[in-house]
């Protein structure tokens, strides 16, 4: 019996090149035993918000290991990214990117470029927490983790441990996001403390991202949130020469997923014209999560020598180097024809035999005293001078909270306010306790008669951290 898989062939060019895959796959010794499902679009359009059916998630309880195509999200309100949905119902806490140049046969400015980018995969604003504030306001909420950022972290060094990557370099913006970004930047101070024959650094998202396609060779292994890792793996894998070529693993505690990085291209769909390197590679990773690095080395050097002879799709076509345009079909026979060979320009891989990454739990943080020291209360009030705001809003005042500040959209409009600064009628009015004594329970409430006046509730609250609620 070989390794049980899950594998779903996906929307637009997903059946296509997950055929040219699994072609390559069987050819190259991959001793597997596939389960197919149907995801994406055609479970949405059956009514599944999520676009998954429940006898797929109960494939992917049984082999863990899911191979899965690109598939169509169909655009409205209701309908769930697929992807989000795996990685957050699944653990998939890290997403593995490699960034690899193959020049001179795939064109890049960047010949030496190799980085791989590991960006954290449940957190961040990817949560999907969206609120509809006021009228004219709406919400998203980042949420930063600390056990989420110490495991992706640490994860980060030990595949960098494992694969002898000589550096580590974080990316954030916690000069801006003191408290969400300021928190994973701290944690990777100290797990990369732990790891002193791995050089670590700190890059801001945005110099850190030009640099990364300016120069390219001066980064190892990139470490990062959600939505920045999503970004610049982008980023990485057209600066190699082709998003087409980038393959992608999502690893958990319970299962992995594997995939190209680039979406299902309804618009080439059906024409045989579409590059499997994504998928394969992919996949390729998949073969050395499960055990099977003798076949990972065949398929992938196979794969490069084909590039070396100049047989490449229309994509990343380009002469001198390239000498044949091929099909989807075509290209996957002519790296099946090459199996055993190696590359002759590029370096070989060798993959042997590795244990999949594992990295321990993190200890529970220790629960800290909390205060409560004042409330923050949000208000839908049509946009008028702050000055005016204030003359109501005081008025709920009581003797153990006093208003002390307004902000709208997040930036302090009273007292001391710029006459400039745009304003819409989403509210923050911020009571304190005198002296900035602490409160219980019982002190939140509010002159009840201007508290109802201008539309503040006078509600039960309990506290759950120091600070506002």
């Amino acid at each position: 019996m070989g390794t049980p898989i899950t594998v779903a062939r996906g929307d637009g060019i997903g059946p296509e090149i997950m055929q040219a895959t699994l072609e390559i796959l069987e050819a190259g010794g991959a001793d597997l035993e596939i389960e197919e499902v149907e995801v994406g679009l055609a479970a949405y359009q059956a009514g599944y918000t999520a676009g998954i059916r429940p006898e797929a998630w109960e494939s992917l309880r049984r082999t863990k290991v899911f191979l899965k195509a690109p598939i169509t999200t169909p655009q409205g309100k209701g309908m769930k990214s697929l992807n989000v949905t795996i990685r957050k119902t699944m653990g998939l806490f890290a997403n593995v990117r490699p960034c690899i140049a193959y020049a001179p046969f795939v064109e890049t400015r960047f010949p030496k470029m190799d980085v791989v980018i590991v960006r954290e995969n449940e957190e961040d604003l990817y949560a999907g927490i969206e609120h509809q504030q006021t009228d004219e306001v709406v919400q998203c909420l980042k949420l930063i983790s600390r056990p989420g950022s110490e495991r992706i972290i640490r994860y980060a060094f030990e595949y960098a441990k494992q694969n002898n990557r000589k550096k580590v370099t974080c990316f954030t913006k916690d000069n801006i996001m003191k408290l969400t970004d300021g928190l994973f930047h701290k944690i990777f101070d100290e797990v990369a403390a732990e790891y002193p024959e791995i050089e670590a650094e700190h890059w801001i998202i945005d110099i850190g991202t030009a640099l990364l396609a300016e120069r390219p060779q001066v980064f190892d292994v990139i470490v990062t949130q959600n939505l920045y890792g999503d970004i610049i793996s982008d980023v990485g894998a057209q600066v190699t020469g082709s998003v087409g070529l980038g393959g992608s693993a999502n690893i958990g505690e319970h299962m992995a997923m594997f995939e190209a990085i680039h979406g299902s291209a309804p618009d080439i769909a059906g024409q045989g014209i579409a590059n499997p390197s994504g998928l394969l590679l992919g996949a390729v990773q998949m073969l050395v999560h499960i055990g099977q690095g003798a076949a990972a080395e065949q398929v992938h050097n196979a794969w490069m020598k084909t590039l070396e002879d100049g047989i490449h799709t229309g994509d990343i076509y380009h002469e001198p180097n390239s000498k044949r345009r091929a099909g989807t079909n075509e290209f996957a026979q002519a790296v099946i024809e090459r199996l055993g060979e190696k590359p002759s320009v590029l370096t070989p891989v060798r993959y042997g035999q590795r244990e999949p990454l594992q990295v321990p739990r993190p200890k529970p943080a220790t629960r800290r005293k909390k205060e409560l020291v004042g409330v923050d209360v949000f208000l839908h009030h049509e946009p008028c001078a702050p000055e005016a705001l204030a003359a109501k809003v005081q008025q709920a005042s009581t003797e153990a909270l006093t208003l002390r500040m307004i902000s709208n959209r997040g930036v302090k409009v009273w007292p001391e306010g710029a006459p400039e600064t745009f304003i819409t009628d989403h509210w923050r009015c911020r009571y304190r306790a005198a002296d900035n004594a602490t409160l219980t329970p019982a002190d939140i409430h509010f002159n009840r008669g201007a508290a109802w006046g201008i539309g503040i509730a006078n509600t039960p609250w309990i506290p759950d951290g120091k600070g506002f609620a």
